[in-house]
């Protein structure tokens, strides 16, 4: 590194298409454990904010809220 800054431009991009395909069905079956996790968490942190503020069950947050 002597200070001197080089660009590099990409201008192709090989990749198997079976790869690819394999590449989004991985992310694909990885996202249903996490967005599972990501509704647990918003469910106990729904929970959390319910009970802080004093709702018992859902008829009494509906009632109070007049929905």
């Amino acid at each position: 590194m002597n200070g001197q800054v080089e660009k590099i431009v990409i201008v192709d991009l090989r990749i198997p298409f079976f790869r690819l395909v394999m590449f989004f069905v991985k992310a694909t079956l990885a996202a249903i454990p996490a967005a599972i996790i990501v509704g647990l968490l918003a469910m106990v942190v729904t929970a959390i904010i319910a009970a802080a503020i004093g709702f018992a069950d859902w008829q009494t947050m509906m009632r109070s809220l007049k929905l």
